[in-house]
């Protein structure tokens, strides 16, 4: 039995679900294959910094597979044509995928399924990116979850399965070896720093976050539970771009994150709450699933209408860093040199956007997903939606994030602004996410002059709070019975 195993976002020999079955059906008689799709590389939310994640990622896939007795067929189109012609060149039994929950790629997966079943190839697809798939868990009325905490409870009483072993062999084919595009043929250019890509950078990462070579004592995992919110503490993993892409599976990790723990039972909380941060993950694709119409419009549709004044001008000022409020531009500063936002300040900036300048969230999430190099729709659309008070288990619009207080709690002394607001840098702490109410004096001893060295608040935060309070309600007593 011949199987072309169909790569996606799950580019790892290790832990993969859909090649571990083809393994066990056909041996080593399996085909890799993966195509790149026009149609998802001109979308305008594509951001180079992902595409050039996934060439390390392919680059290192096709060492690998070169190793392993074969190479590792590429192609360019749209799946529907790409994938039947390549079953048919090496005469594969059957085709084996792991799913994807977007409601575009459903679609291109079932279209692909019935033109391979028309060509007389079978078809296999299995569950790999999520701890729990979607249709797994469901409410006591047999609906899907919209709630964080339940959800997290039900899928707690599933085991979380054990990483498969690694495929080692594969066939030799006739499929060309096509040279790996790079990111200019393919009209990118990335502005923001080299995000490695492939499963050993990935690897790397995981070691520097729950211990073992590279990790730094007393970081990652051990001050997750209480550092995991300051964006200047060395506490988060940095592995949603692994997830992402598949150069690690989220069982690879739980696993990797229970042995630390078995080390150390002082990482109890830190682990339990890492996983639980993973099962959010989880929850906004599920949302997606069962629900796509929140990926073009508000999940609760009596925000679907809301005023959002979207002026350009604020717009610019938010997506360049020029706010005025340090934490806030210290944040898009950092996406925008980086690929990167740690998450509370994807909170924070995602609030100030919403509720301070009134602008449509969506418009701050196309922004995201043209910059990040973990751009997930659901993930992305999930986040979003909570801070705009939108979405499903959403912050209530009622509770808006104070940038200055959230500044202050999270980055006391400024350490994370001074990397990113480097303009600030000598601003004395007492000052630094408040500079215009220090004394002209005080900021020209720190070299700054607002106006001229670093932006005036471009808003009042207390008059917008009002503003957007009253936005909501209007919409609250349109949608009353």
């Amino acid at each position: 039995m011949r199987i072309l195993l169909w790569f996606r976002k799950d580019l790892r020999l290790e832990d993969n679900t859909a090649l571990h079955e083809a393994a066990r059906d056909a041996g080593d008689d399996i085909v890799p294959f993966y195509a790149s799709e026009p149609s998802l590389l001109a979308r305008d939310d594509m951001a180079a910094v992902r595409v050039r994640f996934v060439l390390d990622s392919l680059s290192e896939l096709s060492d690998a597979l070169r190793r392993a007795g074969s190479h590792l067929a590429l192609d360019h189109g749209e799946a529907v044509d790409t994938v039947v012609r390549a079953a048919r060149a090496v005469h594969a039994d059957a085709v084996y995928w792991n799913d994807e929950y977007e409601p575009s790629l459903i679609a291109r997966d079932a279209a692909v399924e019935r033109a391979l079943r028309a060509a007389g190839v079978r078809v296999k697809r299995f569950h790999d990116r999520l701890l729990v798939p979607p249709g797994a868990v469901a409410t006591g009325a047999g609906s899907p979850f919209i709630v964080y905490t339940p959800f997290r409870a039900a899928c707690e009483k599933l085991p979380v399965g054990s990483p498969l072993s690694t495929v080692e062999r594969f066939a030799a084919h006739s499929l060309p070896e096509r040279p790996l595009g790079t990111l200019e043929r393919l009209g990118f250019v990335a502005r923001e720093e080299h995000w490695p890509g492939g499963t050993r950078a990935a690897h790397r990462r995981l070691r520097r976050f729950v211990g073992g070579t590279g990790a730094v004592p007393g970081s990652g995992l051990a001050l997750y539970a209480t550092h995991r919110d300051f964006p200047a503490a060395p506490a988060i993993s940095r592995l949603s771009a692994d997830l992402k892409f598949g150069t690690l599976s989220p069982r690879q990790i739980v696993r990797n994150v229970r042995d630390a723990l078995a080390a150390d039972p002082r990482l109890a909380g830190a682990a339990d709450k890492y996983v639980q941060e993973l099962r959010w993950r989880d929850f906004y694709a599920h949302v997606m699933f069962h629900f796509p119409h929140c990926e073009h419009t508000s999940f609760r549709k009596r925000y679907a209408g809301l005023g959002w004044e979207n002026d350009p001008a604020r717009f610019d000022a938010w997506r360049s860093g020029c706010t005025g409020y340090p934490i806030v531009d210290a944040g898009m500063r950092e996406l925008l040199h980086s690929g990167f936002m740690h998450n509370r300040l994807r909170m924070i900036v995602a609030s100030f956007l919403t509720k301070s300048l009134i602008i449509d969230w969506r418009l701050g999430e196309r922004h995201f997903m043209r910059h990040l190099v973990d751009g997930d729709l659901a993930s992305n659309n999930g986040g979003w939606q909570w801070a705009a008070s939108t979405g499903t288990d959403s912050q209530p619009y009622f509770r808006i994030f104070n940038p200055t207080l959230q500044g202050e709690r999270f980055d006391a002394e400024g350490a994370y602004v001074r990397r990113w607001v480097p303009e600030l840098a000598k601003v004395p702490a007492r000052w630094i996410h408040r500079p215009w109410e220090a004394a002209p004096l005080e900021l020209a001893a720190a070299g700054v002059t607002l106006g001229e060295h670093y932006p005036a608040p471009i808003v009042d935060h207390r008059t917008q709070r009002e503003r957007a309070l009253a936005l909501f309600k209007a919409a609250d007593r349109v949608a009353a019975p």
